[in-house]
């Protein structure tokens, strides 16, 4: 469990899905949303990495691309504040 203060803001990488039954996320629905799990680099809810700078957070995208796109196919991952996320605004 992540204890986060609430008082920054935090970046996560997040993904919808493009289509019903999409591979990354089998038996999802279409605009489903997830955040990538910072250890297997797939579509989750839970086991996340959170970053301090939307920079930061790119970096790592950058430098897991390969991973996350095996895992994550054919969707758009893209950083977004987690407070927003949680909202559902982003």
């Amino acid at each position: 469990m992540k204890f986060l203060d609430s008082r920054k803001v935090y970046w996560v990488a997040a993904v919808v899905a493009p289509a019903r039954g999409w591979a990354g996320m089998a038996g999802c629905h279409r605009g489903s949303r997830y955040l990538l799990d910072s250890a297997s680099f797939r579509p989750s809810r839970g086991n996340y990495a959170s970053f301090d700078s939307r920079a930061d957070c790119l970096a790592w995208l950058m430098a897991h691309r390969a991973e996350i796109a095996m895992n994550a196919p054919g969707a758009t991952i893209r950083p977004v504040s987690l407070s927003r996320w949680l909202l559902g605004l982003d």
